[in-house]
């Protein structure tokens, strides 16, 4: 049994992998601020603690395995018009963490990273050897903080795994995905399912795909967070891996409301609108390294599946 603090596990990633951790018999201490997440999403038998990257110091001491770090500012719309909120939290943030890490002697690191630092691809599938080139600032301070995280292991022996995430949707149990604004596709979704909104914009039907609207990636919540397990197994002291998370297949925008329809049962008024500027027509990650290294295999690809799982935590949740 390891002992491990996860930063940001009051959030939809963190709150599932924190989750994980304790069923697999690990101790866990959560450190979130709460200025997204929610108190209620903490696991039971995890210890809370309310406060910011930057007290990490306060919580960490040589008691503790490893970190898990998902605390981050992530609306890519809210970076472009804010971007120094984005390098105070995420990068200035990350740093104060790796620097009280090194201090407690607390060497294993696993970073919650993004498909968002490749920026619109050359090729697909996207393979970690693909060019960076982030497109906003969220992208950018991610990118930045594996390139720290990568000097930290070389400088300082840090066994540390990075997992860039392209599309994470679904819902684990009690543990689902609550965003204010929303921004994700299936959400949204679902509240034009709900009447909640009055219809699902569909931004560009003219893309080079079979559909013509664009293709993601989707990867289930619980396939995500069984990745991070085992990048704690993985991760070696000097290295910083670095794997892409995916299902290595895509879904359009047409299929994701067909499967709402399918799992819902509702109709779903849907609005044509012009491509949003940098919308890429295809983003699919290619996992290979990550099956390699890490032994990991999705085992929900199925896009039904992960829409009923998110439907249903959905209901459960309506205010």
């Amino acid at each position: 049994m390891s002992k491990y603090l996860v930063t940001g596990g009051a959030g939809y990633v963190g709150s599932v992998v924190a989750a994980h951790l304790l069923e697999a018999g690990h101790r866990v201490t959560v450190l979130d601020d709460l200025s997204t997440g929610f108190a209620e999403a903490v696991p039971d038998g995890a210890e809370f603690v309310r406060g910011r990257i930057q007290d990490a110091a306060e919580v960490l001491d040589a008691s503790f395995d490893g970190v898990l770090h998902f605390a981050a500012s992530s609306q890519v719309g809210e970076s472009v018009v804010d971007p120094e909120k984005y390098w105070r939290n995420n990068v200035a943030g990350s740093l104060e963490l790796v620097s009280a890490m090194r201090k407690a002697g607390v060497r294993k690191l696993v970073f919650s990273s993004t498909a968002a630092v490749y920026g619109e691809p050359d090729e697909v599938p996207i393979k970690e050897t693909a060019r960076t080139s982030p497109t906003n600032a969220y992208g950018a301070t991610k990118l930045a903080v594996d390139h720290l995280i990568t000097s930290e292991a070389i400088a300082h022996g840090l066994a540390a795994v990075s997992l860039r995430y392209f599309n994470v949707a679904g819902a684990y149990g009690r543990y689902g995905e609550r965003h204010e604004p929303e921004s994700h596709l299936i959400p949204l979704v679902f509240q034009a399912a709900l009447g909640q909104r009055p219809h699902i914009a569909v931004f560009g039907e003219d893309y080079p795909t079979p559909d013509g609207t664009c293709i993601r990636d989707y990867i289930h919540i619980a396939d995500l967070a069984a990745a991070h397990l085992l990048a704690l197994d993985a991760a070696e002291s000097g290295e910083h891996l670095i794997c892409n998370l995916g299902n290595g297949t895509g879904f359009s925008v047409r299929e994701v409301i067909e499967s709402v329809k399918r799992v819902t049962g509702r109709e779903i008024p849907v609005q044509v609108a012009g491509r949003r500027p940098g919308d890429p027509a295809v983003l699919v990650a290619a996992a290979d390294r990550a099956r390699e290294a890490l032994g990991w295999t999705p085992k929900h690809p199925e896009l039904d599946r992960i829409v009923a799982d998110a439907w249903e935590f959905t209901l459960a949740h309506r205010a």
